[in-house]
């Protein structure tokens, strides 16, 4: 065993042979080709882990399924925040089964672009007193990480978290986040952003109509996209 895998939280993510038998492959979500491969492959994650592809592949529905089997609620939170408003969340954590490292925290945060307006509202109704719904919705995503940074040392996981944070603010969360690795933390991302998927040292994963695979940065179709959008945007407006 490596080592260094002792002290990640979540080092492999893999199917429960004892329910995996059970799941419906025909049915959302096992009709997505990188679930379907999770199921049968497994899949590896290191200190600081991104995934990325284009809307519809799977990336917020395996982000969401590891923080439900790792024990958080699938709106966002802290391992052990309560808060329901609309459960919409698949049963593929059911399937799951998570190697840890042996000497890792149990701890985690789960922050989920889309439902912080009602997490904010769940920590207002909390003995968790918070200003956050004052703050705009960038300056309120990094504040909550400022506050958690000290107490949370364990599973980062973020789902598009660039939907609410400018170029300037997502360079600060990398740097946010790189001080919580240092301190023993992991971090995982579902992103559409060159930026955050530029996190230094992270292993990428590229979702698609045909499973998942590691790619290089410069390989990655969202920088090749965007790479090429900013050589030429009107002719991307035009047709051409």
């Amino acid at each position: 065993m490596d080592l260094s895998t002792l002290f990640l939280p979540v080092r492999r993510i893999e199917a429960d042979p004892m329910t995996v038998a059970e799941y419906e492959a025909d049915q959302w979500p096992g009709t997505l080709p990188p679930v379907r491969q999770l199921l049968r492959e497994g899949l590896d994650l290191g200190p600081v882990t991104v995934l990325t592809g284009q809307n519809g592949t799977g990336k917020s529905t395996v982000l969401e399924a590891l923080a439900m089997a790792y024990g958080m609620n699938p709106e966002g939170g802290s391992t052990g925040a309560m808060h329901v408003t609309r459960p919409s969340e698949s049963s593929l954590h059911e399937q799951l089964k998570l190697i840890r490292g042996a000497a890792a925290s149990r701890k985690g945060f789960f922050l989920r672009a889309e439902t912080m307006h009602s997490f904010y509202s769940y920590l207002e109704e909390s003995r968790f007193r918070t200003s956050l719904h004052e703050r705009s919705h960038g300056e309120s995503i990094l504040e909550l990480i400022q506050e958690r940074l000290p107490t949370v040392r364990g599973l980062w996981l973020f789902d598009e978290p660039e939907s609410a944070l400018s170029m300037r603010s997502c360079i600060e969360l990398v740097h946010l986040m790189q001080r919580a690795i240092q301190n023993g933390s992991q971090v995982v991302i579902s992103t559409h952003s060159p930026v955050l998927a530029a996190f230094p040292g992270a292993q990428i994963y590229q979702l698609s109509d045909t499973g998942y695979e590691l790619v290089d940065y410069d390989r990655l179709e969202l920088v090749t996209g965007w790479r090429s959008f900013l050589a030429d945007p009107a002719g991307h407006f035009s047709g051409r």
